[in-house]
């Protein structure tokens, strides 16, 4: 079987839709398919075209087995609506006029978060008459709403009902959360033709380590109880709230001892280090985005992880998937995320919750963590167990069985 994957991101990105679609990609290689992927110049999220690449009109590549054709597409900085929507259009385009190139295809995978990457899938498999799979991360256009980028307009409108469309015409629906299923089905869409495969983690590279001693003096972090926020910095993370904890945590006695480290870029990343600087904070250290290589090197710094979303209903729906990497590495989780990501943190006794955007309940969890070292020692041997409930390799398997059956 020969699958055509279309995504924006793909390594060396290292964002979460990247590192998922390349993890499937590659055991489904090692499965004994092939694999297509028609992707983007690397640039997210600044929008620089990473070092060795370069935006132009066709360039290929192989990637552990995997056939990765790099197509041009309008590059800008992961901030500002238009420009944005521009991009997701470009590389749209690009990746239909790309796709006739490919042949012997048997089956089109498209991936969200934004959809304009699952038109092109659904336009491709139209014009070469296989199955089309949309792998559904994000319900868009409804998060853009969400986190203020649009208003409910004529446009959003317009998008929804082409969502609806892709929804109806999709040969099958990959979930990576329950509550997306859930959603789709009250909607109407047949809840035979989803199917949930949750984000998971490449345990041969999450895995405990000790700290990174030269990065950790490199930082000047040597005896301090580092809390980590590792991901993006966009619009739906109110890393404010992270900030004034910080705050809070200075203003304590013996609150020297405590660290915030942001490491990442995003379209709120200038605001918030200026925020942090208008608060002349001396406990936060803020790192751009890093190779993919030397992620695991900056977890090892960690000794709890934060995860944190606004406050909103459609973020329940969402399981950020850097969650299942903390399992992986055993660091226990500060988790300020409502919902179904709420529930796995509960069940698999994997970290503590609080409440979104609320700064004082984020700093007495992370007091907790700090001073009971028997509750620390046991969220963090639970996570290590419950990553191999959810090793991405098992998920990626059970993804193609779908992919095989849609086939047949």
């Amino acid at each position: 079987m020969h699958i055509l994957f279309l995504t924006d991101n793909f390594p060396p990105e290292v964002n979460a839709p990247a590192t998922r679609t390349y993890e499937h990609c590659r055991e489904w290689v090692k499965a004994g398919r092939e694999v297509t992927v028609i992707t983007c110049a690397p640039n997210f999220p600044k929008g620089k075209v990473y070092d060795g690449y370069r935006n132009g009109l066709w360039q290929s590549e192989e990637m552990d087995g995997i056939r990765v054709i790099r197509v041009w597409s309008y590059i800008t900085a992961n901030e500002g609506f238009t420009k944005r929507i521009l991009d997701y259009i470009s590389f749209m385009l690009s990746a239909v006029i790309a796709a006739p190139f490919v042949h012997k295809v048997d089956l089109v995978v498209g991936t969200s978060p934004q959809f304009f990457t699952v038109c092109a899938a659904y336009l491709v498999s139209a014009y070469k008459r296989v199955p089309f799979i949309f792998e559904l991360r994000d319900i868009w256009p409804e998060s853009i709403k969400t986190v203020g980028a649009m208003k409910d307009s004529a446009t959003i409108r317009l998008l929804e009902r082409i969502e609806m469309f892709l929804y109806r015409r999709a040969s099958h629906i990959i979930s990576v959360t329950n509550a997306f299923k859930q959603i789709l089905i009250i909607r109407g869409i047949d809840s035979g033709k989803i199917d949930v495969i949750t984000n998971g983690v490449d345990i041969e590279r999450f895995q405990p380590r000790p700290k990174d001693m030269e990065l950790e003096r490199q930082l000047n972090l040597q005896g301090k109880f580092v809390a980590g926020y590792i991901g993006t910095h966009g619009m739906a993370h109110s890393l404010e709230t992270l900030l004034e904890a910080a705050s809070n945590l200075a203003a304590m006695p013996g609150g020297e001892r405590y660290h915030i480290l942001f490491l990442g870029d995003g379209a709120r990343k200038k605001q918030i280090v200026k925020k942090a600087a208008q608060m002349q904070l001396n406990n936060v250290t803020f790192i751009d985005s890093v190779p993919k290589s030397q992620v695991v090197c900056y977890w090892s710094l960690l000794d709890v992880s934060i995860i944190h979303l606004k406050k909103s209903k459609l973020f329940t729906t969402v399981i950020p998937s850097k969650l299942f990497e903390c399992m992986g590495m055993g660091i226990p989780v500060l988790h300020g995320v409502e919902g179904e990501s709420a529930e796995i943190v509960e069940r698999e006794n994997v970290g503590l919750l609080f409440e979104p955007e609320n700064a004082q309940a984020l700093c007495d969890n992370l007091l907790v963590l700090a001073s009971e070292p028997d509750r620390y020692n046991g969220l963090r041997e639970s996570g290590l167990a419950a990553a191999q409930r959810y090793n991405r390799s098992v998920l990626a398997g059970r993804m193609l069985n779908i992919l095989d059956d849609t086939v047949a």
